[in-house]
């Protein structure tokens, strides 16, 4: 059974890091983690016994369904935020882990490499978004479905071991298309609206039916295998009930952490070399 006790204690470490700096020592292993995100893009930090010691985001709209639209906008962006946690933990950054949306070819996967190597780290890991989230997870059996900004992916786990992943162009995005156009607002206003706890059950009303699509996807891709439980993380599974609807959906027991945000940001610093 999953500990989402431990695994809550361990984001909400992550989440103080943001604003609070842990020190470390002057010649102590660190690792860090690259998430290039399609709304936020996002360096977790951990110290050698991997706990959080520093986290640094920003909002950005440089990816785009898990490809890098912008390259010089993502590298000047990850290079602003190295900098800030160097400066925060007065220490140099030399390597990071990176994860990149399942079935991303060779090509887009290297893309994603130059961003972070342009602003100044050595890539040493490289893997898929879900997969990096077990990292935080720690599941043996079942389905971990990462809802980004642009794509929903998702690996299915069996006995520990990632047998099969999948990526499809659904994600946070399209939520806020819907919102923008039934509130007749702007993309901008809807991306905010969507994250105002106190509006997110009117919300979940009017994007049930992108919800229902990104269930679909699931349902697509566990089709005749034995699924008995999926895991949500990502930004986008941070809206209210949303896995009340997969549930009814996939007819499949659903759980989330409190924060699912942050859980692949620390499963990708935690794969660092």
């Amino acid at each position: 059974m999953v500990d989402f006790t431990f695994i809550d204690e361990q984001i909400t470490s992550l989440e103080n890091c943001i604003e609070k700096t842990i020190p470390v020592l002057p010649h102590e292993k660190l690792y860090v983690g690259v998430d290039l995100g399609t709304a936020y893009i996002v360096v977790v930090v951990l110290n050698e016994q991997k706990k959080p010691v520093a986290c640094a985001m920003e909002f950005a709209q440089v990816i785009k369904d898990g490809l890098v639209v912008d390259y010089i906008g993502a590298t000047r962006i990850v290079r602003k935020l190295i900098g800030d946690l160097e400066k925060r933990l007065g220490r140099s950054l030399e390597r990071a882990a990176i994860a990149v949306p399942p079935g991303t070819c060779a090509k887009d996967s290297k893309t994603h490499s130059y961003v972070v190597e342009g602003a100044g780290l050595e890539v040493n890991t490289v893997l898929d978004e879900p997969t990096a989230a077990n990292a935080v997870l720690g599941i043996k059996t079942g389905v971990i479905v990462d809802i980004g900004g642009g794509t929903t992916g998702l690996s299915v786990i069996e006995n520990g071991e990632v047998v099969y992943v999948a990526d499809e162009a659904t994600g946070g995005t399209h939520l806020s298309l819907v919102i923008s156009g039934n509130y007749r607002i702007s993309f901008e206003e809807a991306e905010d609206l969507k994250k105002l706890k106190e509006r997110q059950l009117e919300v979940l009303t009017v994007v049930r039916p992108v919800i229902q699509k990104m269930s679909s996807i699931i349902n697509k891709h566990i089709k005749d295998r034995d699924i008995s439980a999926i895991y949500l993380v990502g930004g986008t599974c941070c809206l209210t009930n949303i896995e009340d609807v997969i549930e009814k959906e996939t007819g499949i027991p659903v759980y989330k952490p409190a924060n699912p945000f942050l859980v692949t940001p620390m499963g990708i610093a935690m794969n660092c070399r």
